[in-house]
């Protein structure tokens, strides 16, 4: 459970930091499962619905990036979703009904591991009533400020909402050519850990340019009243979804600023994921300031 000086210090600036949240067994069984996709990834030579590619992939060399909806593909990562600690927490931020909404798992290769551009992930969701929206990260190995840790700025959930598009075209991070990150805090956290962050926080990541990996669990959750502007078609899908408390049927409005759903144009065959779909973005603030990476 969280302390009310943990909840405060989350509702002032957005985002926390959990050590010793997850066993070291639960650790190990992480990185033996995470690893063995790793090795299945050699078999793929593009983007698919479970693996997002870094550039220089090979079956020899397999360098994944990303996989995708990972709470479905195996019972480990279903786990995570489900960890008491982790629900008990979420439910202390955004109230006893809680939904899940989506998870992926971003690995940061050792030398090589791809950066992450200033972005908010509220842009990338489709209209809803309220923000009560978060992302926790469960650290499957150190997050360090050499490896690509979560880069975090205190207080940015209560700000604007970003324009995340170029020329009429979404490209999943920030365009405001005003924008500037100077107070950026690097959030490092050791294995077994977890962050969490507000939908409306701005975030972003280095690359690796350490020895060392850098994998994360990113799970999404809802409070069960955050429900889509859109009318809902499927109250079986979400009544699925809920991991804690009751479904709830009426919408909690609150006041929020208006993002469009980014769903076109999305560019054929870039895989949808916000790596490639930050490759548009023409002002990489992180990217262009970072380090020559190791190869």
């Amino acid at each position: 459970m969280l302390t009310q000086e943990q909840i405060d210090f989350y509702n002032t600036n957005g985002y926390i930091v959990v050590e010793d949240v997850i066993s070291a067994q639960d650790i190990a069984d992480l990185r033996k499962i995470t690893e063995e996709f790793v090795e299945k990834s050699r078999e793929t030579t593009e983007h698919n619905d479970v693996f997002d590619l870094e550039p220089g992939h090979t079956p020899n060399a397999p360098q994944l990036r990303r996989l995708k909806n990972p709470v479905v593909l195996h019972p480990i990562y279903d786990r995570m979703l489900r960890h008491d600690s982790i629900l008990d927490s979420v439910a202390q931020l955004i109230g006893p009904n809680v939904r899940y909404d989506t998870s992926k798992l971003n690995m940061k290769s050792a030398g090589f591991g791809s950066p992450v551009e200033w972005h908010q992930d509220f842009a990338f969701a489709t209209p809803v009533t309220n923000d009560d929206m978060l992302s926790v990260g469960v650290a499957i190995d150190d997050m360090t400020k050499e490896n690509g840790c979560l880069l975090f700025i205190p207080g940015s959930h209560k700000g604007p909402i970003y324009d995340h598009y170029e020329n009429d075209v979404f490209v999943g991070g920030i365009t405001d050519p005003e924008f500037r990150p100077d107070n950026a805090v690097p959030i490092e956290v050791t294995a077994g850990g977890i962050t969490i962050h507000h939908t409306c926080t701005l975030h972003a990541s280095a690359p690796n340019l350490s020895g060392q990996s850098r994998r994360l669990l990113l799970l999404q959750y809802a409070a069960a009243d955050t429900l889509s502007k859109r009318p809902i078609t499927d109250w079986d899908a979400l009544d699925a979804a809920i991991l804690r408390g009751e479904q709830v049927r009426e919408p909690r409005y609150t006041d929020i600023p208006h993002v469009p759903r980014p769903d076109n144009p999305r560019p054929s065959g870039r895989g949808g994921s916000i790596y490639e779909i930050q490759t548009l973005l023409a002002k990489k603030r992180v990217s262009d300031n970072a380090p020559e990476q190791k190869r």
